[in-house]
């Protein structure tokens, strides 16, 4: 899986600026003015031939500089590649304090280090010191000229903030409009026009905003280039200047950060890649593998449910891949058709892992149903800490609905759909369906139960059992 940074250290340029300037006061300033104090004349350690105060100097300067391009280093690790200034400043400070180290080692090697410079020799140290001089000169003027887009970026004022209605809605209403024209099916996305009439940022983090390509559970999707390794990628975007509380602020970044890193952690063939995270002018994004192909919700209803031998080594394999994830911690909490994906090479992807808990950080429950409701477990509907027995019931109900054309709990209304999924028993698909073998019925039936104790206890057995009768069905 690529890699994954949430970029939360070094964030503030002030706090860094301020240890780089201490730093260079050291390096540079410090040497000089102990090899001046009364001690110095009389140090009892000295170095390569050198006076005490020569030592002194020398031992400190060149201490400073070494701390000064560690911090540079670490700069360069740690700052946040967000496209604009924190990348320039990545991509220059090495060679930049790799120059300012060499010039001023130079200058102390002048001062104070003769007799070192004579031992090396003076038409080598002078050769060699030229040499390194060029190559880190040549080093910063590339690593500027690669950059400077990043730097342009910065000084260009951003777009001022739109205004946005704010509508009770559900995830499954917000899910639909990004079926219908999100990345997930990128051939359709070309002509998906931007709902607002403001214009998409230019950047977010590192990656260059191409165009809206529709709505998802959290926000605005994107779809978005990497350009260091020009990669295309989906952006989903969360609102966080809808929150004027300064506490719920931080504790909604710290939730949305934890659930995209525990989610960017997983590493399977069938979960859609998430390949960073970040916050970017009032956004929290996450930035994810762009697929092509066609989601399950296409053969959820008649006449286009898949045969017995397609549609259940699929949603065994979707199983597998929940099992996985329940191993590492993870649970999905919006398993449905449309998160299901069969891509153009035939490869089931199981999409928008916690997206649904990303979503309730900066919502009320006045405001959203967490998940889908239609999906969501008894538990879930509770309100109580769910693990990956939820899924199974959620992946238990599409079952239901890719045999029989429809979902196994139905209503007029919200309130009477979550009572029927808490406390409804389920129609029997037999009733339905009478070609389905008598095991894939008991399969139904233990998925769905009401109480999670009484299901399959991990998604493996579920995938297991799912392969069973249709091994059954074909001796």
């Amino acid at each position: 899986m690529g890699s994954f940074s949430l970029n939360l250290s070094m964030t503030h340029a002030s706090g860094w600026l301020i240890q780089f300037a201490i730093v260079s006061f050291v390096a540079l300033f410090a040497g000089p003015l102990l090899s001046k104090l009364p001690f110095a004349e009389n140090f009892p350690l000295t170095l390569l031939g050198l006076t005490g105060p020569q030592t002194i100097r020398l031992v400190a300067e060149g201490t400073g500089l070494l701390t000064l391009w560690l911090l540079a280093v670490h700069a360069f690790r740690q700052m946040p590649d967000n496209g604009r200034g924190f990348t320039f400043i990545s991509r220059i400070i090495l060679p930049l304090t790799t120059l300012v180290v060499l010039i001023v080692g130079d200058k102390t090697m002048q001062v104070v280090g003769q007799s070192l410079i004579e031992d090396i020799g003076t038409q080598r140290y002078s050769l060699g010191y030229a040499a390194t001089l060029v190559v880190t000169g040549l080093w910063l003027t590339v690593a500027w000229l690669l950059n400077i887009d990043a730097l342009h970026h910065y000084f260009t004022a951003p777009a001022p903030p739109r205004s946005r209605k704010k509508t009770p809605q559900t995830v499954d209403e917000s899910h639909d409009a990004h079926e219908r024209s999100g990345p997930s099916e990128a051939s359709d996305s070309a002509s998906a026009d931007s709902p607002d009439n403001g214009s998409p940022p230019a950047m977010l983090g590192r990656y260059k905003v191409l165009k809206e390509l529709g709505r998802g559970a959290m926000g605005v999707v994107y779809l978005g280039k990497d350009p260091t390794i020009q990669r295309f990628v989906a952006i989903k975007t969360m609102r966080l200047d809808d929150i004027d509380d300064a506490e719920k602020l931080q504790e909604v970044k710290t939730r949305f950060f934890r659930e995209a890193e525990s989610t960017g952690r997983l590493a399977h063939p069938n979960i859609v890649t998430i390949y960073d995270a970040g916050e970017e002018q009032d956004l929290g994004y996450i930035a994810m593998e762009v697929l092509e192909g066609t989601t399950l919700k296409h053969w959820s209803r008649k006449p286009n449910l898949l045969p017995l031998d397609k549609l259940i080594p699929i949603l065994a394999t979707v199983a597998d891949a929940l099992d996985y994830a329940h191993q590492q911690g993870v649970v999905h909490r919006d398993i449905k058709p449309a998160n299901i994906m069969i891509t153009k090479s035939a490869t089931v992807k199981v999409m928008d892992f916690g997206i649904a808990k990303m979503a309730s950080s900066s919502k009320t429950q006045t405001n959203i149903v967490l998940g889908t409701p239609t999906y969501m477990s008894p538990e879930q509907i509770a309100g109580k800490k769910v693990d990956g027995r939820s899924d199974i019931f959620s992946l238990g109900v599409v079952l239901f609905e890719m045999l029989s054309g429809r979902p196994p709990f139905t209503a007029d209304n919200l309130s009477a759909l979550l009572f029927a999924i808490a406390h409804n028993p389920h129609p029997s698909i037999k009733v339905i369906r009478p070609d389905i073998p008598p095991a894939l019925q008991h399969v139904i039936n233990q998925a769905l139960e009401k109480d999670p104790a009484l299901r399959f206890r991990r998604a493996s057995e579920f995938a297991q059992e799912l392969r069973a009768c249709l091994q059954g069905q074909t001796v």
